[in-house]
Formats: C-alpha cells, sequence, structure tokens
C-alpha cells in the first residue's frame, strides 16, 4: 500500500527486482532503497532465489556461452513476475535490449527473453511511467548535479524521469553537467581493456561536475558512481556520491561513495 502523501495510479504489482553485482557486493543500501520506493508506489517486491549475474560483463567480453548460461538462469529466475526492475539502466538494459538476440539460436529461449525485455525497466523510469510515483515526502537541502549512464540515456530512454522525481525533493537544487550525454569512460570492461582512455574520459567527467558547483553528484548506475567517485577521490574533491535511489527513499545514514566511511573505498 502506499503512504500517506504519495500516490500512484497504478494496481498492485508484482515486481521482481533484480539488485545487481555491485549493488549486493558494494551498495546494499541502494537495494533497500529501491523496495522503499517500490513499494511507496504501491508494488508488491521480492527478490527472488537463483538470481544471479545478468551476463553483461561475459557479453562484453565476447564469451558467448556463459552469456547465455547466466542469461537462461536470470529468466528462469524472474519471468513469473509482472515486472522485472533494476537499479541500473545498465543491467536493465543487458536484459531488455541484448537477451533476445543473446538467445535467438534456441526459439524457445528466445520467445521467453522476448517476454522479459518487454517487463524489464530501470528503477526511476518504471517509478515514473509505470507507477506515476507523486508527492514523495523527503528533503535533501543540497547542491546537485545528475550524471546520465549510458546505457540509461541510449538503451533505456531514461534522462526526464530522474529529474521529475529529484523536484520532488525539498530543498533539492539540480545543476546541469555542461555536456551530460558524455560517457564517464566506466563502460564495463572497458575501463579494464583501455585504462588510459577510460582514466582520460573520466577525468573530464569529473572536470565537468567540479565546475557545475554542485556538493552532490547522482546517477542510477553504480558502475558509473563507484568510477567517478573513485577519480573524485583520488583528485582531492570532497564531492559527495550516491546512487539516486538513497536520496529519493531518504536512505542517507551511510557515508557517500569513495568517502573514507564508505566499506567500498576509492
Amino acid at each position: 500500500m502506499s503512504e500517506p502523501g504519495l500516490t500512484s495510479t497504478a494496481p498492485s504489482l508484482r515486481v521482481g527486482l533484480l539488485p545487481t553485482c555491485l549493488v549486493d557486493l558494494f551498495r546494499p543500501e541502494v537495494g533497500f532503497a529501491s523496495v522503499d520506493l517500490l513499494e511507496k508506489g504501491g508494488a508488491t517486491v521480492s527478490v527472488p532465489p537463483g538470481l544471479t549475474c545478468c551476463g553483461q560483463p561475459a557479453y562484453n567480453a565476447g564469451n558467448r556461452p556463459a552469456a547465455q548460461a547466466l542469461a537462461r538462469q536470470v529468466i528462469e529466475a524472474l519471468e513469473g513476475f509482472d515486472y522485472v526492475v533494476a537499479p541500473s539502466g545498465s543491467c536493465a538494459g543487458m536484459l531488455r535490449a541484448h537477451y533476445p538476440d543473446l538467445l535467438s539460436d534456441d526459439p524457445s529461449w528466445h520467445r521467453r527473453a522476448v517476454a522479459l525485455s518487454a517487463r524489464t525497466f530501470e528503477l526511476v523510469s518504471f517509478l515514473v511511467d509505470v507507477l506515476h510515483l507523486e508527492g514523495l515526502e523527503t528533503s535533501f537541502a543540497r547542491k546537485v548535479v545528475y550524471h546520465d549512464s549510458c546505457s540509461s540515456l541510449r538503451e533505456m530512454k531514461v534522462h526526464a524521469q530522474p529529474r521529475q522525481l529529484l523536484a520532488q525533493v525539498e530543498g533539492l537544487e539540480l545543476r546541469d553537467l555542461p555536456r551530460p550525454e558524455a560517457c564517464c569512460g566506466f563502460g564495463g570492461t572497458f575501463c579494464v581493456k583501455y585504462p588510459d582512455i577510460s582514466t582520460r574520459m573520466v577525468s573530464d567527467k569529473v572536470a565537468d561536475v567540479v565546475a557545475s558547483g554542485a556538493d552532490v553528484l547522482l546517477a542510477g548506475d553504480l558502475g558509473c558512481l563507484l568510477n567517478i567517485a573513485g577519480r573524485l577521490s583520488r583528485l582531492g574533491h570532497t564531492i559527495e556520491v550516491r546512487h539516486v535511489a538513497e536520496v529519493l527513499a531518504g536512505r542517507l545514514a551511510s557515508p557517500g561513495l569513495g568517502s573514507s566511511g564508505d566499506a567500498s573505498g576509492s
């Protein structure tokens, strides 16, 4: 049920949450914040047993058999839900944009992949486009800049949705990056294969974040956030870095990513 002050025009929906490997290992608070927000929107949320990595690292590395095996496990775990939601445009994009092609050599699995793809959403997109979440009663009196991850922006078509939700947060001042479409240089295996190029890209992103005058950086993909937070820390900047779900859900007890008190380090 929705809490007082929060409204949703959608009926109760069964949502399977794909928390992602990075959230599970480095920032479980993002998963809890995601559940909070989905339940406030009226959804019933479960993290089913049997979930694994979505297979994106293997897929990007060209290991198609390993990626296919992981995709089948994810489909089996999640296909019984009305919707699948991930607090990551990257992982959601893997399910939506790549699973059908990845499993195209088997008609049965291809049909299942297509069906799951159609029901898969990135978190903030689902909150806005499906649950129509309004009236968030949370405050965050800070100057904030938002980073659009490549997968969220290009594969999942997420841009206006996080800004629409952040506009509901009392006291929050949202500023723009001069090049919001620019990649941060993470790109999963890209940053490992091409470290010099990746470092230059994240350094340019950090310069844009600093130039914005914001004291907090938000995004919807933990990979991007860890990458940018690490570079900010190494360059001596004190800008706080968080997943957008933490601010929207008011889960702010944990220190920002890359800070001295953050378990993920820098």
